[in-house]
């Protein structure tokens, strides 16, 4: 997809099952398993993803299951939840952060529908912190969904609130100066997470 984040128009239609993949591994593996489901599966793939991720994929026959998130970090002081190009977003954030002491655990959904809600609710439990990264619009976007989820089962657990870095609610801007601008970037993942973890 290119510029609209559509993901939240096809999660929040009964039905439909949504992948964002972020790697080409799950890629191959998540559009075989969207091919042999019974039911509609909306396979999103992230334009900006095309020839910069690249990895040797195994020669044999795999499968990705959907609905099950991975652990694309591991870390105990802060969670990231993200999908899709966010991951590396979040991956830069994280080795910044990495070199001020900060273990950051990002979650990569792959799916969004069927959620791999414990996926998300054992990392959170975990770090005590929960950043939810997405490169849609705040209002309406699926991070919202996250984290009502994070805070109806896992409020117990968390020692700050709960905070979504997102694109602003605007149209995408078309000069790349601006799309830029626009898109959530690494500096505004560290801003987050240094708010969070002095909170």
């Amino acid at each position: 997809f290119h510029s609209l984040q559509a993901e939240s128009y096809f999660a929040h239609t009964a039905g439909l099952k949504v992948v964002c993949p972020a790697t080409a591994y799950d890629a191959k593996g998540l559009i075989k398993a969207a091919i042999r489901d019974d039911d509609p599966v909306v396979f999103q793939e992230h334009k900006f993803l095309y020839r910069r991720i690249k990895e040797d994929l195994p020669a044999e026959e795999f499968v990705v299951p959907l609905g099950k998130a991975r652990i694309h970090r591991e870390g105990g002081d802060l969670t990231i939840v993200t999908w899709a190009a966010m991951v590396h977003t979040a991956a830069d954030a994280a080795e910044a952060l990495a070199g001020e002491g900060v273990e950051v655990e990002i979650v990569d959904l792959r799916t969004l529908v069927p959620l791999d809600e414990e996926a998300v609710l054992r990392s959170v439990a975990k770090t005590g912190r929960a950043i939810v990264l997405h490169e849609a619009p705040r209002t309406g976007g699926f991070g919202g969904e996250i984290a009502a989820t994070i805070a109806e089962k896992a409020f117990e657990y968390m020692d700050a609130p709960i905070v979504r870095v997102t694109a602003p609610d605007t149209p995408v801007p078309y000069s790349p100066p601006l799309e830029e601008y626009y898109l959530p970037g690494k500096d505004d993942v560290l801003e987050a997470a240094r708010k969070l973890l002095d909170y």
